[in-house]
């Protein structure tokens, strides 16, 4: 197998980006250095998918991206360049959302459980389901809507109709009206709100439903196309989305080894807590780089400016310290297993009353119930390190509840075998009230520093120590040398260049307090949460000149707004639009783009855009040659300006990328400065992506030594050494930190001390040996890739 150094993720949609654009764009990327493509997911999803994670048909590859056919040609083009692939697999779920694209979901609920498919999805037949064990599909917006059901002859074979849904009529029940021919129908059509659904879905996405991979049927059929992939050498790696949503993720991923082998890239998308390892008896090489992200963004982040903002956020009524964190992300896990995953956990109460050789009030259990999950600190609890977890949280709840003894103890009894239902729900259950209440609520309801808010995150704890940085990097160079490390993702609520400008605001804490008093008095945002968490968001991706938004970045920022206050639930919601306060919000947003606070905005961000740029350069090097195997997202080697998806699955424009890589590998062309064209860090990406093929030992598998600086800006340096195991460092990576103190102070007579031999800055061209003063270090960029001219 090609050896992986680097990878880049790439975004397929049918109506922009298909397999053959990503071919045609293989020259690039092997001159900009990566080793492989990391595919979005190419199986069928459904039509005019913009991200194809509602895969629809795991037997084929999607034909608006190209079939097959492309993806052959792909891996061949690819191939010759000695370059490989890496697909992004979806095996917890399938599209259901347009019942008739999804041939086995209509055949189950055309046909019920005598349907060949009916094993493929966790459905709930029991009668006690609350549809009379028929599927309960939750589409209606009250039961009154049913009187608009029609029938629809138009291609042939009869269907029920309500607006433009459709739904399958079993063979031998089309006689009378439509409402007798529905009743008599597997599924029943049931209101959103009214809490019941027939199937699992991923997390409480209706259009989603979940499949059982522990089926060894369901996992041969699905994955048949995949194994085709691996048999015929297409691929060289994948990576498994959401694995915790699964019954049993520890025997899918040895599953899947056994399908890929030993060699193939094995990557999950696992989110790991604060503090929680991941499982080393797992058959994988790492995860998606969650927890990376985290650490190399934080160790910018200046403490000093911690108490200022949080008590700017406590004015707010959102301090977002780690005490307000926990105690909120409580309360909405709470929220949502009343509401949103209502249905899941009336499912689960149900599999303990069955599971458990005792018996409690069933009203009791569910409360016992949810206070144990809602306190559960991981996403699921049956991975090897986390063994005690579960006991733990039941003795913590029965002290804080000694009352509910009974349904504790029915509990436990049901948790006892680990291959039971009632445990496989809890588990599944437990991370989808962790990812509704805190990824996609908690995180847009505090604003002491929006950087940090990121999956897998600690946004309570403000940034991470460089001693903590380098301990952090170390145990992954030693422990998962081939785990995959990000900076951006499809997923991420801001991307790494605006993470990077919002952190210096911990730098002028003080300023942005002044900044945000004078903007809210001048123009008032709709209410101060929601203001001071759009102020940064603002800020973030203000135009770098300080110029007036474009209509474009506009647009951008009245969707984000949107979403983003209707995630948080406070003022509006997705199931509960408040008119009054979007508009009120949209006005908002207008008036601050086009007033005296726009203006405002645009100097601070001129005025602090070199600190944002040396702060992205920084995390960008520091990842690229860190421990593990970087990935670069899409059209991130230059300035990008993306907040949450879909904003950040934009296609991106190759054409100006390409002509600025062509022109960098003209002999004689001069460092590019630190300004807003990104020349920069396209000139640092390609510069650490070849050194990392050039010397691939040097980086996996290789081993890691934090670099410190000696004089009076010593701090301000966050830097380490990386070589082959077992011997000497070949090549030193360094950075600046908190760059507007030391704009101030200047590095002054602070140097770092060299290993013996000469050193060449693959960024500068410049030679440096013994004590390198930092002056000369950072006179051209604000990060160093020194590379040793003498290796053995």
């Amino acid at each position: 197998m090609r050896p992986i150094t680097a990878t880049y993720r790439l975004q397929l949609r049918g109506d922009a980006f298909t397999l053959d654009d990503a071919r045609r764009l293989a020259d690039y990327l092997d001159r900009l250095g990566v080793s492989h493509l990391y595919l979005s997911p190419i199986l069928t999803a459904t039509a005019g998918s913009t991200h194809g994670y509602d895969v629809i048909d795991p037997t084929t590859v999607s034909a608006e991206i190209g079939g097959r056919a492309a993806l052959v040609a792909l891996s061949a083009e690819l191939a010759e360049r000695d370059m490989g692939l890496i697909v992004d697999l979806v095996p917890n779920h399938v599209g259901v959302g347009r019942p008739r694209e999804n041939r086995w979901w209509w055949d189950v609920l055309t046909n019920g459980r005598r349907s060949p498919f009916a094993r493929f999805f966790d459905v709930d037949w029991r009668e006690d389901n609350g549809a009379d064990g028929r599927i309960a599909l939750p589409v209606l917006a009250d039961e009154s809507d049913l009187g608009g059901l029609s029938f629809d002859h138009d291609r042939g074979t009869p269907m029920l109709a309500l607006g433009d849904q459709r739904f399958p009529i079993a063979p031998g029940t089309e006689d009378g009206n439509p409402r007798e021919v529905h009743d008599r129908q597997a599924y029943r059509l049931v209101g959103w709100r009214d809490g019941a659904v027939g199937y699992r879905r991923f997390f409480a996405i209706n259009d989603l439903a979940a499949l059982r991979q522990e089926d060894q049927r369901v996992f041969d059929t699905t994955h048949h196309q995949f194994a085709s992939w691996v048999r015929d050498e297409l691929v060289d790696g994948v990576r498994v989305d959401h694995p915790d949503g699964l019954s049993d993720p520890s025997r899918y991923l040895r599953t899947l080894r056994e399908v890929i082998g030993t060699d193939r890239w094995l990557l999950a998308e696992k989110v790991l807590a604060a503090g929680e390892p991941l499982d080393p008896t797992l058959p994988i090489d790492g995860t998606t780089g969650y927890n990376a992200l985290a650490e190399y963004g934080g160790v910018f982040v200046d403490p000093a400016g911690e108490a200022t903002l949080t008590a700017l956020a406590d004015r707010a009524g959102a301090p977002g310290d780690a005490a307000w964190l926990r105690d909120n992300g409580i309360e909405l896990r709470r929220r949502a297993a009343r509401t949103e995953l209502a249905p899941e956990v009336r499912r689960l109460v149900r599999a303990v009353l069955r599971d458990s050789p005792t018996f409690c009030n069933p009203d009791q259990l569910r409360d016992a119930l949810v206070e144990v999950l809602v306190h559960m600190p991981v996403y699921r609890a049956d991975y090897a390190p986390l063994a005690g977890t579960i006991p733990r949280m039941i003795g913590e709840t029965l002290d804080r509840h000694p009352e509910w003894a009974a349904a504790l103890t029915t509990l436990a009894g049901a948790l006892t075998d680990a291959a039971s239902e009632a445990s496989t729900r809890f588990h599944q259950v437990c991370g989808a009230l962790t990812a509704k209440a805190v990824e996609d609520c908690l995180f847009y309801r505090t604003s002491r520093l929006v950087s940090l808010l990121e999956v897998g995150g600690d946004p309570g704890r403000f940034g991470c120590s460089p001693a903590e940085f380098h301990l952090r990097a170390a145990e992954r160079a030693r422990l998962w040398p081939r785990t995959m490390t990000t900076l951006s993702t499809h997923d991420t609520k801001r991307g790494e260049d605006v993470r990077a400008r919002i952190g210096v605001l911990s730098q002028v804490p003080e300023l942005w307090a002044r900044c945000v008093a004078d903007w809210e008095m001048s123009t008032p945002s709709p209410d101060g949460t929601t203001g001071l968490f759009l102020w940064q968001n603002m800020f973030g991706v203000w135009p770098a000149d300080g110029s007036v938004p474009t209509s474009a970045l506009r647009g951008r920022l009245h969707q984000y707004a949107e979403k983003a206050t209707r995630e948080a639930g406070l003022r509006t919601a997705w199931t509960d639009v408040d008119q009054h306060f979007e508009t009120a919000l949209h006005t908002w947003l207008d008036r601050v783009a086009d007033g005296p606070v726009g203006r405002s905005i645009g100097r601070i961000a001129q005025q602090l855009a070199p600190h944002g740029w040396s702060d992205a350069l920084g995390q960008k090097l520091l990842q690229l040659c860190g421990p593990g195997v970087p990935d670069v997202y899409q059209g991130t080697e230059l300035w990008e300006d993306s907040l949450v998806d879909p904003d950040n699955r934009r296609p991106v424009d190759y054409r100006p990328r390409r002509r600025l890589l062509q022109s960098m590998d003209t002999p004689g062309v001069e460092t590019p400065p630190l300004d807003g064209s990104g020349a920069a860090k396209l000139h640092v990406t390609r510069t650490a992506l070849r050194l990392r093929r050039e010397r691939p030992d040097s980086f996996v598998g290789g081993h890691y030594r934090p670099m410190f600086g000696v004089g009076p800006a010593h701090a301000h340096l966050v830097g380490f050494a990386r070589g082959p195991a077992g011997q000497a460092s070949d090549v030193i990576v360094l950075a600046t930190r908190h760059s507007v103190r030391l704009n101030e102070t200047g590095w002054g007579s602070s140097s770092i001390a060299l290993p013996n031999g000469s050193w060449f800055d693959r960024l500068t061209g410049e030679l440096y040996a013994g004590a390198a003063p930092l002056t000369k270090m950072f006179e051209r960029l604000p990060v160093a890739l020194l590379v040793r001219l003498d290796r053995p």
